[in-house]
């Protein structure tokens, strides 16, 4: 009976880590998201017109706050990452808080809401990142990418994150899941262990 209660302690402790790193690693991905599509913005001056022989020039800005689903996608990032923060200083520093019953629920219902505001946020910006790569003929939008290069790099890179972003969160998520589901055998048999999130 020790040996499986010091056998349990050991693998809840080893779980608790592994869950702690992919927090970290989900905040460090949607964090990055965030901040390098906030910070998307490139100006460059075109040749719009001749006048006899002098050029016309013209000055345009791609920003990221140009696009609603840019903006979706900057908010939805930095509200996960500021979700997975608490996770992570709930984790650290709630000493020897019990994560059981309505808590660890909890804990789940974030982690599934954040899976699916992030997947929302990076696919919409996804599908604008296609149009602004490639335009729609059918819809008459002209493609940016051939002229922002930059912008449409540094967008890339976001998407990247925040889909990285994803499937760590779906891990995440899967694993608050079955902590609740562990909890729920434990507390039908016996008291309910000590789960931290």
């Amino acid at each position: 009976m020790a040996v499986s209660k010091l056998a349990s302690a050991a693998t809840s402790e080893k779980s608790c880590k592994i869950l702690l790193g992919m927090r970290l690693l989900a905040f460090s991905a949607t964090l990055s998201a965030a901040i390098v599509m906030g910070l998307n913005k490139q100006t460059k001056t075109f040749v719009v017109g001749k006048v006899g022989n002098t050029p016309i020039n013209a000055t345009f800005t791609a920003k990221f706050d140009h696009t609603p689903a840019f903006v979706f996608f900057v908010v939805a990032n930095a509200m996960v990452s500021f979700h997975n923060l608490l996770m992570i200083a709930l984790q650290i520093f709630g000493g020897k808080m019990e994560f059981t019953g309505s808590r660890l629920l909890s804990v789940a219902i974030l982690d599934m809401l954040n899976v699916t505001l992030i997947s929302a946020a990076a696919n919409a910006a996804a599908f604008m990142a296609e149009v602004g790569k490639n335009g729609n003929k059918h819809a008459r939008w002209e493609k940016i990418c051939d002229r922002f290069a930059t912008y449409c790099d540094h967008g890339a890179g976001a998407l990247m994150a925040a889909f990285a972003g994803v499937i760590l969160m779906l891990i995440i998520s899967a694993a608050s899941i079955c902590r609740l589901v562990q909890s729920n055998k434990y507390c039908s048999t016996t008291a309910a262990p000590s789960v931290v999130p």
